[in-house]
């Protein structure tokens, strides 16, 4: 008679949001709760969004709580890239159950995003929902979020806003696509949130600056959770009178509210 093994949880393991800043080496406990850091250091299974980064977080860990095991003995995993063609989803759908194969082992499996909140604005949302078909406990433990951490402090429409992600790269359709978020946020009083990558930061800023109305609100937060955590908010009429810039090294996460 064999005994059933009792399914690991799949654990949403938060990590801070100074990814790719240059002074990122402050203490964890400055932004994570310590019992997900002692968490973490038990994980010896791990799905990251990229190993690099996964293992200087884990080496950040091991300096507040010594890993189970050394970290070159911790099985870390990445997920898939974006796979167009026909037969991906299926590819994708085997890929996951692959993925999660230490779940169904018994062993708890943790998911970690480059930064912040894992399955938010993030591709480890469809091993979420595959671990979900597969009857597996998710657990999502308290971190930070740019995104919620942006809204708040924006003075921006809280009850009712929406993530589109990145804006277009070429001008013409980054153009349309913004006088089309901002005719929504009008007409819906919906804050959007945009996010771009940090080199593009000051050409986000200026075309959100000459496309938006000039009573539309826009605001920008920009290395939350740091030390050098800054948000700027007001009008596009405040935005072009104040010249504010903002880094163009650091994440910042847009809001706009028409």
């Amino acid at each position: 008679m064999t005994t059933r093994t009792t399914t690991g949880r799949l654990i949403l393991v938060p990590c801070p949001l100074d990814f790719g800043i240059d002074d990122a080496n402050t203490d964890l406990r400055s932004s994570l709760p310590e019992h997900n850091i002692a968490s973490a250091a038990q994980l010896t299974h791990w799905v990251a969004e990229n190993a690099k980064s996964a293992r200087a977080f884990l080496k950040r860990v091991h300096g507040i709580y010594p890993l189970a095991k050394p970290l070159q003995d911790i099985a870390i995993r990445e997920l898939p890239r974006p796979n167009k063609g026909r037969g991906s989803e299926v590819q994708h759908s085997t890929h996951w159950q692959e993925l999660l194969q230490p779940c169904l082992q018994g062993q708890d499996l943790g998911l970690i995003s480059e930064a912040g909140m894992p399955a938010i604005a993030d591709p480890g949302a469809q091993l979420v929902a595959q671990a979900h078909q597969l009857g597996i406990e998710v657990q999502p433990m308290s971190g930070p979020c740019s995104l919620l951490l942006a809204l708040a402090a924006s003075g921006l429409n809280g009850q009712s806003f929406a993530f589109v992600g990145y804006l277009p790269v070429e001008a013409d359709s980054r153009t349309a696509r913004l006088k089309q978020l901002e005719q929504r946020s009008m007409q819906e009083q919906q804050t959007q949130l945009i996010i771009e990558t940090p080199y593009r930061n000051g050409a986000l800023l200026q075309a959100l600056l000459s496309t938006l109305r000039p009573g539309t609100r826009l605001s920008v937060s920009h290395g939350l959770s740091t030390e050098h955590a800054r948000t700027l908010s007001g009008t596009v009429v405040q935005w072009r009178q104040r010249s504010w810039n903002i880094p163009d090294k650091v994440p910042a996460v847009f809001g706009l509210l028409g």
